[in-house]
């Protein structure tokens, strides 16, 4: 299967996402913005003041009260640190309520995806994604923003402060900035691109390390570790030269801008000294400016520190908005289906252009049959069964149901009709009452219960609680009740019986349970889903033993269509797997 990457958001789009996102908290903003201003204001109180001791003290003044100075200097410095206190905790309280937001809305678009996208996309590109990616933006929003801004508002006051002191005071400050605004010029130029490959070569060693975890016993029994490490080492390679090279622009960047900060102190005190002696400006001008300038260090420091993470946060928040920017694999049309009559007419599917891996398939599903389908690996079943579940689009060709193509059904209709159930399943994080409510939300606890005993896990459930009826509240996933992969494919079908859709597709859905015990299953499930078109994909034959009909999928292509009965009299490919398979399984 052709691997896609996911795509990115430009530039414009992440600039209008966080100004849209900011602005819809004004009162919060506006807060957080005059908390700082205030702060910065009680900051500039200190240079003014020491300014005018020591104009003073050059004067030869004899009624300056020093102590009074000191505790007037020492209030605003206390008011100071009280506002900046409630200014970044206001700051840290708007940041948290974006960052929530943004979250929300990252995990909306991510289960907005087309399926079809998420697996041609792999796990590795979506894995990065939603962690390390998060992880990023969440430091830029909880910590570089709030510190920005800080910077900035200060920034500002200072500034203004030093032009009121004098405005020739304000001349040598600015002999840094070419310097300052080239090399950050330089690097914001460069940086963002340059964290994109980073995080995406990240991206393609987390989906490296995945597939040789999941597929170790593959590996070992195939003897590829040696091709494993080569693909480990290359993508590690390609990581580390990424990171190289932006650590090679913060390398250049940093020493410029340290260099960057002394020059407009030293400027000022210079250019100062000499213009005060020549009596155009005042030693107060002089050490008051000279003091806000170095007081501007700061802010500016704190900005410029804030930018490379911020840079990281974009690129995060690029990679994060560029989820939306996945096309749908389908537009739904107004036509509904009459009838829940399955049919597949001439279906020929491609992973990749030019390669079909179904060839002009023909079958009719009848409402209320049970189908299987059988085959070697790699024939084409699951590929079969995406399809007449609505998850792909064929390349030519057509899957009905009622008349209607399935990819013109609107998802939440379609799900109505067809669902799919794989042998790969999640346990979410919480209680096993929300965990099978996701199926169905308005389902009560004795439906519930039903359902469980449907597919024979009410035993194993019970056994979780005390006897006292909170058997469903008991916490699983992460962190809770440990629950074995043969019980998560039960809690699986258990959500497949609340949802009741028409038509299911089992695909390998009891794979992880004991044989015996699976055909127990099934068969409760039969009786529980009576009435219901039922296609299971299995390579345990007594599922086709107890089937309506059974279709033999070979080389893509359904080269046998028929009854048990039938096929196994008609001595062809079924008949073979029966007999070398049946010794162990009546």
């Amino acid at each position: 299967m052709a691997r896609e990457i996911l795509p990115v958001a430009d530039r414009a789009q992440v600039r209008a996402y966080a100004r849209r996102l900011t602005l819809k908290y004004p009162r919060e903003l506006g807060l957080a913005l005059a908390l700082h201003a205030l702060a910065a204001v009680a900051g500039l109180v200190a240079p003014r003041m020491l300014g005018d001791l020591v104009e003073g003290l050059a004067k030869g003044r004899t009624d300056l009260r020093v102590d009074a100075v000191a505790l007037t200097i020492a209030a605003f410095v206390v008011a100071q640190a009280v506002l900046i206190r409630f200014a970044v905790y206001a700051s840290s309280r708007l940041g948290e309520k974006v960052l929530a937001e943004l979250r929300e809305d990252f995990v909306g678009r991510v289960l907005a995806l087309p399926l079809s996208t998420v697996e041609r996309a792999g796990s590795g590109d979506l894995i990065t994604r939603t962690s390390r990616d998060v992880d990023a933006l969440s430091r830029s929003v909880r910590h570089a923003v709030p510190e920005t801004l800080i910077a900035v508002v200060t920034g500002a006051f200072v500034v203004g402060a030093v032009i009121l002191v004098g405005p020739v005071m304000a001349v040598p400050s600015l002999v840094a900035v070419p310097l300052l605004w080239g090399a950050t010029r330089w690097y914001l130029n460069r940086a963002r691109d340059g964290y994109l490959r980073e995080n995406a070569a990240y991206a393609d060693m987390t989906e490296g390390l995945a597939e040789t975890v999941e597929g170790a016993r593959t590996i070992e029994a195939l003897g590829l570790e040696g091709r494993r490490r080569d693909r480990t080492d290359r993508d590690i390679a390609r990581s580390f030269a990424a990171e190289r090279y932006t650590l090679g622009l913060r390398m250049v960047w940093f020493p410029a801008v340290e260099f960057g900060y002394v020059v407009p102190v030293v400027a000022t005190l210079l250019i100062g000294g000499l213009l005060s002696i020549e009596g155009w400006v005042t030693v107060a001008q002089v050490t008051t400016a000279t003091l806000y300038v170095q007081q501007l260090i700061d802010p500016l420091d704190r900005l410029l520190s804030w930018v490379d993470e911020l840079q990281v946060g974009g690129a995060s928040m690029a990679r994060l908005l560029g989820v939306a920017n996945v096309p749908d694999d389908r537009v739904a049309g107004d036509a509904r289906p009459v009838g829940e009559e399955l049919k597949v007419s001439g279906v020929r599917y491609a992973y990749r252009e030019g390669r079909d891996v179904l060839h002009g398939i023909d079958l009719d599903v009848r409402p209320g049959e049970r189908l299987a389908m059988v085959g070697p690996s790699g024939a084409g079943k699951s590929t079969l069964g995406r399809l007449i579940a609505g998850v792909h689009a064929p390349g030519s060709g057509s899957v009905t149901v009622g008349g209607v193509p399935l990819v013109e059904l609107p998802l939440d209709e379609l799900r109505g009709h067809v669902a799919l159930v794989t042998q790969e399943h999640h346990v979410f994080r919480g209680t096993l009452r929300d965990n099978l409510l996701i199926a169905r939300p308005d389902a009560s606890d004795a439906e519930v219960r039903r359902a469980l005993e449907a597919v024979d896990a009410w035993e194993w459930v019970a056994a979780l609680g005390d006897g006292s009826g909170e058997e469903l509240n008991t916490a699983v996933g992460s962190g809770g009740t440990a629950i074995s992969p043969a019980q998560a494919q039960q809690i699986a079908l258990a959500r497949l019986v609340l949802a009741d859709p028409h038509t299911l597709v089992l695909d390998e859905a009891t794979s992880l349970i004991d044989p015996r015990a699976a055909r127990h299953l099934e068969r409760s499930l039969a009786a529980v889903l009576e009435g219901r078109t039922v296609i299971a994909i299995a390579h345990r034959l007594y599922t086709a033993h107890d089937a309506d009909r059974v279709a033999v999928v070979e080389d893509g292509r359904i080269s046998e269509l028929g009854s048990h009965d039938d096929l196994v009299a008609a001595g062809g490919a079924y008949a073979a797997l029966w007999d070398s398979w049946h010794g162990t399984a009546r």
